[in-house]
C-alpha cells in the first residue's frame, strides 16, 4: 500500500501524530508539505525531515486559507490535550471549525482527497459501550471541554456537508487516546503525565478513583490506520473509529507505569475534572472490514518505546 509521486498537505505537521505521519509519507517517496502554527507542534520533531528534498515546513495558522497544490490533505492541526485546548477556548473552535472550511474549500478547488482527524470525544461522556460509529454521543455542549468536543462535531458535519453537496473526497476517522515518543512532556495527558512523574519518582496523580477506563493506541499503529483510510477507495467516507480496543483503568495504567520505569513513586487521588469521561473503548469492527487493519502493539510494548524519549525531558531538567 505505496505512495508514490503524490504531494500530501499535513496541517498540525508539527505536532505529535502530524511528525509521525509526514515521517512516514516522506519515507514513502511522498513529497510533504507540513504546516503548523507552533502552539503545540514543535520544529524538534520533524528537524530530521528538514533537509530532505522531499519535505517542506510552513509556519501557517490555518484559521487563515492556504493556497498549496497537493493531492492530499491530512487535517490534524488542532490542540488535542485539555491543558492547551482550554488555553484560548475561542481559538480552539476557529481551529476546528474554520480550519476544516478553508482545508475541505481548499480540497474542493484541487479535487483532493481530505482526512480529517476527529476524535473519540465526539461520543463525550459515553452511555455506549464500546462505542460504535453510529453512537451519537453524550457530550456538554456548555462545558470546559466543549471547546474541543462540538468543534470537532461541527468539523464532521463540514465534512459530510461537503462531500453531499461538492462531491469532495472525505475521510473521517475519530482517533482514540495514543500515545508515544513525541508527545510533549507537559501536555497534561494521562500518559505523558504518569511518565514524567514516574521518572522524577514523584507521586503520580491519579483523578478520582482511578476506575475510569481507557483504550491506548501505539502511535505507529494509528499512522497505519490513517495511511490505510487514505489508500481506501472513495465511497469509504467514515466514520471510522481508530484506535485499541483493549481496555484499561487509570490505575492500572499507573501500576504498568511505575513497574516498567522502577519508580518509587506513590499513588495520589484527586477530584475529577469536569466532564471527564469515565469509560473509553472505540468498537473497531469498521477499520477491520473496510481498511484491514487493527493495532498491533499492546500496551506494555508501546509503554517500553515510549519511556526512553521521556528520559531525555528528566535529564534536561536535571542540568
Amino acid at each position: 500500500m505505496q505512495y508514490t509521486n503524490k504531494k500530501v498537505l499535513v496541517t498540525g505537521g508539527a505536532g505529535f501524530l502530524g511528525s509521525h505521519l509526514c515521517r512516514r509519507l516522506v519515507g514513502e517517496g511522498n513529497y510533504v508539505i507540513a504546516v503548523d502554527n507552533f502552539f503545540t507542534g514543535q520544529h524538534e520533531n520533524v528537524a530530521d525531515l528538514c533537509g530532505k528534498s522531499n519535505f517542506e515546513l510552513l509556519r501557517h495558522d490555518i484559521t487563515f486559507p492556504l493556497y498549496v497544490e497537493v493531492d492530499e490533505i491530512y487535517n490534524l492541526a488542532c490542540p488535542a490535550s485539555p491543558i492547551h485546548y482550554q488555553h484560548d477556548a475561542i481559538q480552539t473552535t476557529k481551529t476546528s471549525v474554520i480550519g476544516a472550511i478553508n482545508m475541505l474549500g481548499l480540497a474542493k478547488r484541487l479535487n483532493a482527497k481530505i482526512f480529517q482527524a476527529s476524535t473519540s470525544e465526539v461520543y463525550g461522556d459515553p452511555q455506549v459501550h464500546p462505542q460504535p460509529e453510529s453512537y451519537w454521543g453524550h457530550v456538554n455542549s456548555i462545558g470546559l471541554r466543549s471547546c474541543y468536543d462540538e468543534g470537532k462535531r461541527c468539523a464532521e458535519s463540514l465534512f459530510f456537508s461537503y462531500h453531499r453537496d461538492h462531491s469532495v473526497k472525505v475521510k473521517v476517522g475519530r482517533i482514540f487516546n495514543t500515545y508515544g515518543q513525541n508527545m510533549h512532556p507537559n501536555d497534561g495527558r494521562v500518559v505523558s503525565n504518569f511518565i514524567m512523574q514516574a521518572l522524577q519518582n514523584d507521586p503520580i496523580t491519579l483523578y478520582g478513583d482511578g476506575s475510569q477506563t481507557r483504550s491506548f493506541c501505539y502511535v505507529d499503529d494509528l499512522i497505519e490506520g490513517f495511511i490505510r483510510f487514505m489508500a481506501s477507495p472513495d465511497d469509504c467516507i467514515g466514520p471510522i473509529n481508530i484506535g485499541n480496543p483493549y481496555e484499561f483503568t487509570i490505575k492500572e495504567l499507573a501500576g504498568l507505569v511505575v513497574e516498567l520505569t522502577g519508580s518509587k513513586s506513590e499513588l495520589i487521588y484527586e477530584p475529577l475534572p469536569s466532564d471527564d469521561p469515565m469509560q473509553r473503548q472505540p468498537n473497531i469492527d469498521r477499520a477491520n472490514e473496510c481498511l484491514d487493519w487493527q493495532p498491533k502493539i499492546q500496551l506494555k510494548e508501546g509503554l517500553m518505546r515510549t519511556i526512553p524519549y521521556f528520559k531525555k525531558f528528566v535529564t534536561e531538567a536535571n542540568w
